[in-house]
């Protein structure tokens, strides 16, 4: 049996990490849980699961969570932000990190999971975006596996067995084009949030959600997986895929192109990282290709959706670039989803952030999260 830490467990990849470790049940113990301040869900998991850790980083919630433990006699102990977050991450008995955390929050307590030897299954992208030389760095020191949880890097993943990313000629990076694909950028410079929140195919929070409409997700992507697949930027192509089925494929340097297909369910990949080098029984409906009948490619819109250009070039810079757009973004979209600014701002604080820092300092954790302050405070001075 494997044990699990689930970071982010109130979120979208939390639910579905929980309905696989419900069908599962006999594969997995749930030691440790965490999320912002939902107490009430958080209960509820307590209540099904019996974790032995539980972590809330907003203090109220925390204080409310742990009088219901302590009231009704759970043995679930309660801890309290990051140093909590950073406590559960290194549980001496657990075998996998899920890291579901949104935001630069991920960075420090995956770190601590990979120095105290635990393999992570990554869904928090922004970890690699901000500090993917740092990470990957020290997961081959400590002899830590990484597996991707993100729908399109664990395709990726699963397309690499029995290859070598020696091999890769063009690591394809699949896109739906979110729920604007068509559309100018004039046309959505002030669209509304609940509009922007309406995916064409997958359900997700909603940050990422937002991510996915500006093409910000895929410019995220692809700075995530030249850090995880060691490869050039010029080897990694984004190509908007309008029905989500294929989710990634590999061109090799034969000229075969391996892909990997499914319906639009996260619980495959997630499923996928917990069980390797296994795969685990059927929870997600078996693709039908009957009923998809066609599978339809466009080159994304990059003058339309600025935002994923600026998210190559950052890459591309490297330094604390990934730091201070992926900052950028997390406030930018954090403010919008605020109705602080509107839609066509998100794509010029990033810009503007872009320009106004300095990235050249030497990519050390004290420098990402000194970067990640100075452009928070920035954003925060000026649009509020």
């Amino acid at each position: 049996m494997k044990n699990i830490t689930l970071l982010g467990a109130t979120g979208s990849i939390g639910d579905q990490t929980l309905d696989v470790l419900r069908n599962e049940n006999e594969k997995f113990k749930l030691s440790a849980i965490s999320a912002y301040k939902n107490y009430e869900k958080m209960a509820l998991i307590i209540e099904e699961f019996q974790p032995k850790y539980a972590v809330l980083m907003e203090e109220g919630a925390y204080n409310i969570l742990k009088d219901y433990c302590e009231t009704n006699n759970k043995n679930t102990q309660v801890l309290f932000g990051m140093n909590g977050l950073m406590e559960i991450a290194a549980i001496p008995e657990v075998d996998i990190v899920v890291t579901a955390l949104v935001g630069m929050v991920g960075v420090q307590p995956t770190l601590k999971a990979i120095e105290s030897g635990k393999d992570i299954a990554l869904a928090n992208k922004e970890t690699l975006v901000a500090a993917g030389q740092i990470v990957m760095e020290k997961a081959r020191a400590h002899k830590v596996n990484i597996f991707p949880v993100d729908s399109e890097h664990s395709a990726i993943f699963q397309c690499l067995q029995g290859n070598s990313v020696d091999s890769i000629n063009k690591i394809i990076l699949t896109a739906s084009g979110g729920p604007f694909r068509g559309k100018k950028f004039e046309e959505l410079k002030f669209v509304k949030k609940e509009v922007a929140l309406k995916h064409p195919n997958w359900s997700m929070g909603s940050k990422i959600t937002i991510d996915s409409a500006t093409l910000m997700n895929k410019g995220l992507e692809i700075i995530e997986a030249h850090w995880l697949f060691n490869q050039p930027y010029e080897k990694i192509v984004a190509m908007v895929h309008p029905e989500s089925i294929i989710h990634s494929a590999i061109e090799y340097t034969d000229g075969s192109v391996i892909a990997q297909l499914g319906n639009a369910d996260m619980r495959l990949p997630i499923q996928y990282a917990l069980n390797y080098p296994n795969r685990g029984d059927m929870l997600v409906e078996p693709l039908d290709l009957i009923k998809v009948a066609k599978l339809t490619f466009e080159l994304p819109d990059y003058d339309n959706f600025p935002c994923l250009k600026l998210a190559i070039e950052a890459g591309k810079c490297g330094g604390l670039m990934p730091t201070i757009l992926n900052s950028a973004n997390e406030y930018a979209v954090d403010l919008y989803l605020k109705d602080k600014i509107n839609f066509g701002q998100i794509y010029s604080i990033i810009s503007e952030c872009m320009d106004k820092f300095d990235y050249s300092r030497e990519c050390t954790l004290e420098n990402i999260l000194l970067t990640q302050k100075m452009v928070s405070e920035y954003i925060i001075s000026k649009y509020l």
